[in-house]
C-alpha cells in the first residue's frame, strides 16, 4: 500500500467531512447573529401581527440580547475551534510539521469567506426574513445553553463591575427614541425623508421631554379683559381681538377671575340688550364675570405630552400657566402644542405668517429676540442649544451673563450674535451669522 492511499483513507474523508459540516454550522451561527441583531423589531412586529410565527419567535429571543449573543457566540466559537483543531490534525498528517501553518492559512480563508462574509452579507440584506427562518433552531440553542450562558453572564458582569461598568438590561428599550430620531436624521440627510415629515415625527417624540413653559405665550403678551371696564369697551375689545378666548382680571392682571369666550359674551350681551330691536342702554349693567368660565391653571413644569392629554380629557383648549408660587407666567392652548408637531397653524383671521428669520445681503439672519431656539433650529437647520434658554434673546443673555446693549457682538456655539434692537430690558432683535 503506497503513502497516498494511506493518507487518503476513510479517516481522512471523515475528518474532511466533519470540517465542512463545522464550517456550515459556523456560517449558520454567524448569519443568525447578524440577522437577529440587525432585524428591525418594528418590521418583525408587523410580520408577527400578520401571523408569522418565525417573526414572533425572533421577537421573543431578541428581548434578551445578552443571552442571545452569548448563546450564539458560544456555539460559534465551539465549532470554529473544533474545525481548526481537526484541520490542524489533518494537515499535520499530510504535510508533517508544516501542516500547522498550512492549516492556519486554509482555515482562515475558509472561515472568512464561507463562515463570516458570505452568511453575514446575506443576513444583512435579508435581516427580517433570515431572522424569522433561524428563530426556531436558535431558540432551541438558547434554551439548551441557558445555564452556561447564565454563568458566563454573571462572571462578565462581575468583571465589568470591578471597572465601574453597570449593565442595564432595559437600555435597548430606552434607546428606541434615539434610534428613530437617528434614522430620521439619516434619512433626511440622504434625501429619503422630507424635512417636514422629519420635523413632525420628531416633534411628536419630543412632547414628553418638553414643558409648557417652553412654548407658552408670556404674560407680557397676553391680551386680557378688565372686568371693571365699561361693557362697550369690553365688546369693542372682543370684536377687534384675534382671539376667541380672553382671560378676565379684576384689579390687577395677576388676579384672573375667569376666561370668557367671545361667542358666550356676544350671546349674553345680545340677550340682555333685548335682541335685534332692543335697547343698548340695558348693557350698562352687564357683568362680564357672570359670563366668564372658571380659569384652568397648570404648573409650568407640566410636560407637553401630559398637557395635551389633559386638554383632550377635559375637552378644553385653554390653560393659564403659573409658577411654583402661583404667579401667572403665561398661557398655553391645545393649538400651541399641535403646532410643535405640524408647524404653524393659521386661518383667514390670523395675520400673514412671517419668516422666523430674514436673510440679509451679507448672509446673516435677522431674528426677533422672542423667537424660540427650537423654531430657529427647525427653520434654518441650525443646532443652537436650548438647554439653558428657550428664546434666542435668552440664550444671548445667558451666555453673556448680562443684558447687552444695541450694537454689542458676541460669538459662541459657532455663531456670531449682534444685538440690533433693545427695548427697556428686552433684547428685541438680533443679527446672527454662522462663523463657518
Amino acid at each position: 500500500m503506497d503513502t497516498a492511499s494511506t493518507v487518503l483513507d476513510s479517516a481522512f474523508w471523515t475528518t474532511a467531512g466533519a470540517i465542512v459540516l463545522l464550517l456550515v454550522f459556523s456560517g449558520f451561527f454567524s448569519g443568525s447573529e447578524t440577522a437577529l441583531t440587525a432585524a428591525s423589531r418594528g418590521k418583525l412586529r408587523a410580520q408577527a401581527d400578520k401571523g408569522s410565527r418565525g417573526a414572533q419567535r425572533a421577537l421573543v429571543i431578541t428581548e434578551d440580547n445578552e443571552r442571545l449573543i452569548g448563546s450564539v457566540l458560544l456555539g460559534n466559537n465551539v465549532v470554529n475551534i473544533l474545525a481548526a483543531s481537526l484541520a490542524t490534525a489533518l494537515f499535520t498528517r499530510i504535510f508533517g510539521e508544516g501542516g500547522v501553518a498550512m492549516a492556519t492559512l486554509v482555515m482562515t480563508l475558509l472561515v472568512l469567506v464561507f463562515a463570516e462574509v458570505l452568511p453575514k452579507t446575506y443576513a444583512i440584506s435579508n435581516a427580517e426574513k433570515a431572522a424569522s427562518a433561524v428563530s426556531a433552531p436558535i431558540s432551541l440553542l438558547v434554551m439548551i445553553l441557558s445555564p452556561v450562558v447564565g454563568a458566563v453572564r454573571l462572571f462578565v458582569r462581575g468583571v465589568l463591575s470591578v471597572f465601574g461598568v453597570q449593565i442595564d438590561p432595559d437600555s435597548h428599550i430606552m434607546a428606541v427614541r434615539e434610534e428613530i430620531a437617528g434614522a430620521l436624521q439619516l434619512g433626511h440627510s440622504e434625501g429619503v425623508v422630507e424635512k417636514e415629515d422629519r420635523d413632525r415625527i420628531l416633534g411628536a417624540l419630543d412632547l414628553s421631554d418638553r414643558f409648557v413653559e417652553e412654548i407658552m405665550l408670556h404674560r407680557s403678551n397676553i391680551e386680557m379683559i378688565d372686568a371693571d371696564a365699561e361693557p362697550e369697551t369690553i365688546l369693542e375689545q372682543c370684536l377687534h381681538s384675534q382671539h376667541t378666548r380672553l382671560p378676565v382680571f379684576r384689579g390687577e392682571q395677576e388676579n384672573i377671575i375667569g376666561v370668557v369666550h367671545a361667542k358666550d359674551l356676544f350671546r349674553d350681551m345680545y340677550e340682555q340688550a333685548g335682541g335685534a330691536g332692543g335697547d343698548s342702554d340695558q348693557l350698562k349693567s352687564f357683568d362680564v364675570a357672570q359670563v366668564a368660565k372658571a380659569p384652568y391653571f397648570i404648573p409650568e413644569t407640566t410636560t407637553l405630552d401630559e398637557q395635551m392629554r389633559q386638554f383632550l380629557r377635559m375637552r378644553s383648549h385653554f390653560a393659564l400657566v403659573v409658577d411654583e408660587y402661583g404667579a401667572l407666567q403665561g398661557l398655553i392652548t391645545l393649538e400651541d402644542i399641535l403646532e410643535e408637531i405640524v408647524g404653524e397653524i393659521t386661518d383667514e383671521f390670523d395675520p400673514a405668517e412671517e419668516s422666523v428669520a430674514r436673510k440679509t445681503a451679507d448672509g446673516s439672519y435677522l431674528v426677533e429676540g422672542a423667537t424660540t431656539i427650537r423654531d430657529l433650529n427647525r427653520a434654518i437647520e441650525w443646532n443652537l442649544p436650548d438647554d439653558e434658554a428657550n428664546t434666542v434673546a435668552g440664550l444671548v443673555i445667558h451666555e453673556a451673563q448680562m443684558i447687552p446693549v444695541k450694537g454689542q457682538v458676541f460669538s459662541f456655539h459657532g455663531f456670531r450674535f449682534e444685538v440690533t434692537a433693545r427695548e427697556g430690558n428686552r433684547v428685541t432683535e438680533l443679527k446672527i451669522r454662522p462663523l463657518s
